[in-house]
């Protein structure tokens, strides 16, 4: 009975500490759907992400604009380049990338909006603790607002809603996270990327997809 006691007490005492903004884990893998009405995209991406050396390797397929589309990049931030790999026809596209790197974090200046309980609090295993934040974030001339949620524990991202006058409200949510590099071979360019010559940028395919880091 008093170890009970002692826990409800615990419990409490956590639930009553005031959240503070967070960085999620450096390395991760998983999975994540995003959808944006304005632009009509919608897509699914297996993601391997590294803060650490600012690489993101995505493998996304859905539809942009009411056409399909699938394709693999690699994202390599501090050499500002980007892959764009077929591992079908074992061709490779690589790309300037005038990108800078956002890791997965809520910004310290973010508002909490509050914490609450995904799922059931009813038992042991069948909620996650969550916070929700919002805030704005200035983007090349342009203010963005943004509302994420993370778990209380670990900072694993749930859902971001994020917003431009020029897209719209973009959603992402996240699963399947697992902390650490999966795959680490995911992040260095297949052996034919070797020898790709750097292209001319041209218009993006769906850019606000990139933004999402």
């Amino acid at each position: 009975m008093r170890a009970f006691i002692l826990l409800v007490f615990l419990s409490a005492s956590c639930l009553a500490q005031r959240p503070k903004p967070c960085k999620s884990p450096r390395l991760l893998t998983g999975s994540l759907t995003v959808a944006n009405q304005k632009d009509n995209l919608l897509a699914s991406a297996k993601y391997t992400y590294d803060a650490l050396r600012q690489r993101i390797r995505l493998r996304e397929f859905g539809s942009y604009d009411n056409k399909s589309f699938h394709f693999d990049v690699l994202l390599l931030y501090q050499k500002g380049v980007m892959y764009k790999i077929n591992n079908k026809k074992k061709t490779c596209c690589k790309k300037p990338m005038k990108i800078d790197f956002h890791p997965l974090a809520i910004p310290e200046d973010a508002n909490l909006l509050g914490q609450v309980v995904l799922g059931s609090s009813s038992g042991p295993g069948q909620g996650v603790l969550v916070n929700s934040w919002e805030g704005e974030l200035q983007m090349k001339n342009i203010t963005a607002k943004y509302l994420s949620t993370v778990t209380e524990f670990g900072c694993i991202p749930i859902t971001t809603m994020f917003h431009t006058c020029k897209s719209g409200w973009m959603v992402t949510s996240f699963f399947n996270n697992i902390i650490g590099l999966a795959e680490p071979q995911e992040l260095i360019p297949p052996r034919f990327c070797k020898d790709a010559q750097l292209e001319e940028e041209e218009d993006e395919d769906p850019a606000t997809f990139f933004s999402l880091f």
